[in-house]
């Protein structure tokens, strides 16, 4: 029995403290069906897969306006006729694959070719070689060292080209050159005022050591940032093995940074093949015109001769060239891929 605030006496069944205390403080659930989740009013979720599509659209706009339209305008400028007289008189004649015909028929253009090949292939591949040895003297190097040496890279890799090709031609001057004065101090005779350009040959060893230097820098950081992703543990069991140092390379460093190697072989491949302004600043493609690559050619053919068609077709197959380049490539990645 309970009395209330008023006196009044009232039963109570035994069992109220028990489900007093059992009760849940949560409502129920409503009765009716479940409400779905919906987004707030003003909110719209794009579609699924939309939003990496529009979040390139920008660089694939830029590159049509900036790369494509001026390359299409190329090929129709190859197979046009388009000379001094033309240009003068506003004319645009059509004369279908003849500057294809005359360029491929024209013993120069192919002396062009091969000797752009040469020097590709021998930059190529002294960049890689000295690019690895200085990367792999890096990742051997204590910190100080490292930084100095990391510090002159960069600062030959951030050198401006026409910079640099002003200091090479100061090095090979022919009155005030120090290559003239330290042959002449080593004992070699005949290089008092030695004319450096006077061959192609000669003016081609000048780009190169050119060319080299400009491009190491780039080799050597991105072999050092690559060796730091090779184990420890593996040269430990390469040095347990007694293998030498060659041996370590081959075994141990070349299997595992063969993605680096291809890629920046790759890249090395474009960046010499296509370099214009060491060659054309270092001796305006002379003497004779016996030191010219192909983008030199094109430039020299359209603006210096003025074969504004001639010069695009020019440009059209150094492009078909490199394509070709870029396709081994791809079927050497995607043959890797599918070994793995």
């Amino acid at each position: 029995m309970t009395v209330d605030s008023q006196g009044t006496a009232g039963a109570v069944p035994q069992d109220a403290p028990g489900r007093a205390a059992g009760k849940s403080q949560t409502p129920p659930p409503p009765s009716g069906a479940k409400e779905s989740l919906r987004p707030p009013r003003g909110r719209r979720s794009l579609p699924s897969g939309l939003l990496p599509y529009l979040l390139v659209t920008p660089a694939l706009l830029s590159m049509a306006v900036l790369l494509l339209y001026p390359l299409f305008r190329n090929v129709i400028l190859s197979f046009q006729g388009v000379n001094k007289r033309e240009m003068i008189r506003r004319e645009t004649p059509w004369v279908g694959f003849e500057n294809y015909t005359k360029l491929l028929g024209d013993p120069d253009f192919w002396n062009v070719v091969v000797r752009s090949l040469v020097v590709t292939a021998v930059n190529v591949a002294l960049v890689m070689l000295f690019g690895t040895l200085i990367g792999m003297l890096l990742n051997r190097l204590g910190k100080k060292m490292r930084f100095v040496l990391s510090l002159a890279l960069m600062f030959a890799w951030a050198m401006p080209i026409v910079a640099s090709v002003t200091v090479f031609k100061w090095l090979f001057d022919e009155q005030f050159g120090v290559a003239n004065w330290l042959m002449r101090s080593i004992g070699f005779s005949g290089y008092d005022q030695h004319n450096w350009f006077e061959t192609g040959f000669s003016t081609f060893v000048i780009v190169t050591i050119l060319l080299v230097w400009g491009s190491i820098p780039f080799v050597a950081l991105n072999m050092y940032a690559a060796l730091t992703t090779v184990g420890s543990e593996l040269y430990e069991a390469a040095k347990m093995d007694g293998a030498s140092g060659w041996r370590t390379f081959w075994s141990v460093v070349f299997p595992n940074l063969k993605p680096f190697f291809m890629i920046t072989t790759f890249l090395e491949i474009i960046w010499i093949f296509k370099a214009f302004t060491q060659v054309y600043a270092m001796n305006q493609g002379g003497p004779d015109r016996s030191s010219e690559t192909l983008p030199v050619f094109a430039y020299i053919e359209g603006m210096g001769q003025q074969h504004y068609g001639l010069a695009a077709a020019i440009s059209i197959l150094t492009i078909v060239m490199l394509l070709v380049a870029m396709s081994f490539y791809f079927r050497l990645i995607l043959k890797q891929e599918d070994e793995q």
